[in-house]
């Protein structure tokens, strides 16, 4: 199998929202390749297709490969009427379900441009109880993967606490729900822990079965109940318990780091540069 770090690349936005800079530091540290969500102060899904085709440029440029779009794809309300959670939307506009399937479209037409097949997508704003919305959730969903299906692209649900697949119960439940080759977990220890769940093993014992991605972040829990990204390792999620038990079950896909951690002073490179070598430590420990 191979190692981690050859299969290992970060959100081009966590090192700089410079996209050269980013670019030229990833480079510089070996990473193989990168996620982009917002280029410089754009999101990647509102660039036309003269500045896609730049991007893709510049990616190859430094020996680079575009693993996937981070899109915030599906973090709207089911029912505007509804009260709901809400999260980060990385500069997208507050939309409703119709006019996110319209950007799935564009955001497919990107992938294609970018040489991925790869979108990072959600399962909405968290209702007051999502267990009553399960079978809107997953006939939206299921829409969403058959024309995934078509375009022959994978669409990678992540677990957010502040969406409905919360945590890797609720995303793998909807995975399964779906049933699509198109439609598979992108499993985020770092948001379980951040929501206040235990990441390894209990919540990757519940979504491992679907995963096809993984994103790299960790978060530590205050006293007071609420939480805080922190550099890998020294936070709440056991990434050593949790590595060697991804390479025991034969888990060969790829590795993003996306910390959410900017040190005190410092800038959102210092964070990823510490998560890098907390990484490249436990690595050799696997």
């Amino acid at each position: 199998m191979r190692s981690i770090l050859d299969r290992l690349g970060i959100l081009t936005d966590e090192v700089s929202t410079d996209f050269k800079e980013s670019l030229a530091w990833i480079a510089g540290q070996g990473l193989k390749h990168v996620e982009v969500r917002v280029i410089d102060g754009t999101n990647t899904a509102d660039l036309d297709d003269h500045r896609i085709a730049e991007v893709r440029r510049q990616v190859e440029s430094h020996g680079l490969f575009i693993a996937a779009i981070s899109s915030p794809l599906f973090k709207c309300a089911l029912d505007p009427a509804r009260p709901v959670a809400s999260g980060d939307r990385f500069g997208q506009a507050e939309q409703d379900v119709e006019a996110h399937f319209v950007r799935l479209d564009r955001v497919i037409d990107i992938a294609k441009q970018l040489g991925t097949g790869r979108i990072r997508i959600f399962s909405f704003w968290r209702e007051i109880d999502p267990t009553l919305h399960t079978a809107e959730i997953v006939k939206h969903l299921s829409r969403a993967a058959k024309i995934a299906e078509r375009e022959n692209v994978l669409l990678l649900l992540e677990n957010e606490p502040a969406c409905n697949g919360g945590f890797a119960a609720e995303v793998a439940g909807i995975v399964e729900a779906v049933n699509s080759a198109a439609l598979r977990a992108l499993w985020d220890p770092g948001n379980e822990a951040y929501g206040g769940r235990e990441a390894f093993p209990a919540g990757y014992q519940q979504i491992k079965k679907t995963l096809s991605h993984v994103h790299m972040k960790d978060a530590y829990t205050r006293p007071d109940g609420s939480a805080r990204c922190v550099p890998l390792g020294s936070g709440n999620v056991n990434w050593l318990l949790q590595l060697r038990a991804l390479a025991a079950d034969g888990y060969d896909g790829l590795f993003t780091i996306e910390t959410h951690f900017t040190p005190e002073g410092g800038s959102s490179k210092t964070g990823s540069r510490m998560t890098l070598a907390a990484l490249r430590a436990m690595v050799k420990e696997v």
